[in-house]
């Protein structure tokens, strides 16, 4: 197989279709703010609930997504209008009852299912944050969204190009120690950019920041990859044709989101490497 065909097949395609469709109204969202974000991820966390809840029970719609969806999208519009405090217990909460409704399947689902309260709710309250909290919002959200992208297509194509020893084999066996090393230099390359673009004279800092984000962004990926193997799916969901549900799409995010917003806490809620 030539080159060209190992890099240019249908799963960077797919990739690329996702990305045009996904992107846009995510982009436009994230431009406009207020009340776009919390529009956006309430659709989200919507279809997040209804993918974990299926992938919890055997493909099997069950209360607990509905409780999973509810709280989510209500801890969302605490988040918003009221505080975090609120919105936390809010998550608590939906934890809780999503537990008891999935004793009725059993032990293991019921704790699958409460897990889901955290994993979906959580990353929601970090972008929400991220994007009206503090003042550099969209522009740290854009940083974001494009170091996770090219981490994706920069693993994916090294991967394929290059290959090498498996990263984790058992969990997922497609992805390569190389494919990690693409995925770190195209989020440092995100950062460089990112640099030239807004004048700043913190390169490290933003090419640093983009490496981390890589690393936690494939973490992500891979605990998603071992939760479909738990349940022994190979996707989460259908919401793209042949290229998975939402949660396939945005499992980076989900773990990227919230160590990005504890950074950026950290540095004083808006300074952040370009300050």
């Amino acid at each position: 197989m030539a080159l060209s065909d190992r890099i240019a097949g249908p799963g960077l395609v797919r990739r690329i279709l996702s990305s045009l469709v996904l992107a846009p109204p995510v982009l436009v969202a994230v431009y406009f703010g207020s009340p776009w974000v919390e529009l956006l991820l309430v659709l989200a966390a919507a279809e997040m609930a209804r993918e974990w809840a299926r992938l919890c029970d055997s493909g099997r719609a069950i209360p607990g997504g509905i409780v999973l969806a509810v709280g989510s999208i209500v801890a969302i519009a605490l988040g918003s209008r009221v505080g975090a405090a609120e919105a936390l217990a809010v998550v608590a909460a939906t934890a809780a009852l999503a537990f008891l409704l999935g004793l009725r399947r059993g032990r293991s689902t019921a704790e699958w299912l409460a897990a889901g309260a955290p994993v979906i709710a959580l990353p929601c309250l970090a972008f929400l944050w991220l994007n009206l909290g503090t003042d550099d919002g969209w522009r740290i959200s854009y940083w974001l969204l494009a170091a996770v992208w090219a981490t994706d297509i920069g693993a994916y194509v090294v991967g394929r190009t290059v290959g090498g020893p498996r990263l984790w084999p058992r969990v997922s066996p497609g992805k390569t120690w190389s494919g990690l090393g693409g995925g770190i230099v195209a989020a440092g390359l995100v950062g460089f950019m990112t640099s030239w673009l807004i004048g700043s004279d913190r390169v490290v800092a933003l090419i640093t920041a983009g490496f981390v984000v890589a690393v936690i962004s494939q973490l992500g990926d891979l605990a998603e990859s071992a939760v479909k193997r738990r349940f022994g799916v190979k996707d989460a969901g259908k919401l793209i044709p042949g290229h998975g549900g939402l949660l396939d799409r945005v499992d980076g995010l989900i773990a990227a989101v919230p160590a990005v917003a504890v950074a950026v806490w950290a540095f004083g809620g808006d300074a952040f490497p370009w300050r």
